[in-house]
C-alpha cells in the first residue's frame, strides 16, 4: 500500500494511508485528495487533543485553519504580533497559557459554538483601561453588587 507524504498542509510529519489518488496530467503526476477540509479538521483535532506541545509549524497550521492573521490572533491572545511571528518561526516557544487558548479557539471553531470564547477574548483584548481614568460607581441590589450607570 502506497502512502503519501502530505507536506502541502505545512507540516512535515503528515502521511496519508488512503483517500488520495495520483493523476497523470500533461505537466506530470498530480495528486487528488478526497475531502481536504475534513482532512485538515482531523489534523487540527489531533494537534489540539493529542499533542503535548505544539511546534512552530503546528501553531501556524492552527492559526491558518482559524482563518486568522497574526495580528488578529495577537489581539485575542493579548500578545504582540511579533510574538506570534516568533512562535511560528520557532524563534521562541509559545507560553503555555497562549497555547491552551489557541487550542480552545480551534476546538470552538470546529465545534461551532457560535464563537463565544473568541468573541469574549476579543472583547477583553480590546477593552480600554478606564479603571483609573474616571470614577467607577457600584451599587448593591437585590441580586448582588452591580456597576452603576
Amino acid at each position: 500500500m502506497e502512502t503519501y507524504h502530505y507536506t502541502e498542509c505545512g507540516l512535515e510529519n503528515i502521511y496519508l494511508k488512503n483517500g488520495f489518488t495520483f493523476i497523470d496530467t500533461p505537466r506530470g503526476k498530480a495528486i487528488s485528495i478526497k475531502d481536504v477540509d475534513g482532512l485538515h479538521k482531523a489534523i487540527g483535532m489531533y494537534l489540539v487533543n493529542q499533542k503535548k506541545d505544539l511546534t512552530s509549524q503546528e501553531i501556524s497550521f492552527l492559526r491558518n485553519e482559524l482563518l486568522m492573521s497574526q495580528k488578529t490572533l495577537s489581539i485575542i491572545l493579548g500578545v504582540s504580533e511579533q510574538a506570534i511571528h516568533r512562535w511560528e518561526k520557532g524563534k521562541t516557544a509559545i507560553p503555555k497559557p497562549s497555547e491552551l487558548l489557541l487550542r480552545l479557539l480551534y476546538k470552538e471553531h470546529i465545534d461551532n459554538q457560535n464563537g463565544k470564547i473568541s468573541k469574549t477574548l476579543k472583547e477583553i483584548a480590546l477593552l480600554e483601561d478606564t479603571l483609573y481614568d474616571s470614577p467607577v460607581f457600584f451599587k448593591e441590589t437585590l441580586t448582588g453588587w452591580k456597576a452603576a450607570a
